[in-house]
């Protein structure tokens, strides 16, 4: 794929995944927070419940002092974005999946930090999920669609590597085993 090409899908998957993220930020400020609702479904397996986080993943960070916390949320995500981006961009060559994975994460990356900087240092969140066995309940923190474009992205490296690792293990096992007679 050229890197006019890549450039194009990598800028439409940024713009979607924003444009989707900060939509459904804007319905869950006016449905959840606005009107103080908390919706459940599924026998309350997923639920759209309203909240703000200062920090990172699972507020890692929040309690941080506000200058701090801006310097590390704000000022070194927005360094390393722009890393990304630029690599995303500039490089010569680069695969499709490395290419949609990265693109993931600066997709989430940067509708947080959009967030952040528009919000006093704060993220909307508004998803949850989670089980309950009898009187064990085990929740996931409140996330939103950046934040599932992060993990989808994480997801997609791993996969990535362990592809590469499969691929490299039988390249060295055809080429160490005894010729065919």
């Amino acid at each position: 794929m050229t890197r006019s090409r890549r450039a194009l899908y990598v800028a439409a998957i940024l713009f979607v995944l924003i444009a989707a993220d900060h939509l459904t930020k804007w319905v869950a400020i006016k449905q959840l927070r606005d009107t103080g609702q908390t919706y459940t479904f599924l026998g309350d397996f997923f639920r759209l419940v309203y909240a703000e986080n200062a920090g990172a993943f699972l507020s890692l960070g929040a309690g941080l002092p506000p200058q701090a916390r801006a310097a590390v949320m704000i000022g070194l995500n927005a360094v390393i974005l722009t890393g990304l981006l630029c690599y995303l961009f500039a490089a010569k060559h680069i695969h499709v999946l490395p290419a949609c994975a990265l693109t993931l994460i600066a997709g989430g990356g940067i509708g947080n930090l959009i967030d952040r900087v528009f919000r006093d240092g704060r993220v909307v969140d508004f998803m949850n999920m989670g089980i309950r066995v009898g009187d064990f309940q085990l929740r996931t923190g409140i996330f939103n669609i950046a934040d599932i474009a992060i993990m989808a992205g994480l997801m997609l490296i791993i996969v990535n590597e362990l592809l590469g690792y499969r691929a490299k293990s039988k390249d060295s096992n055809s080429s160490s085993s005894p010729p065919a007679r």
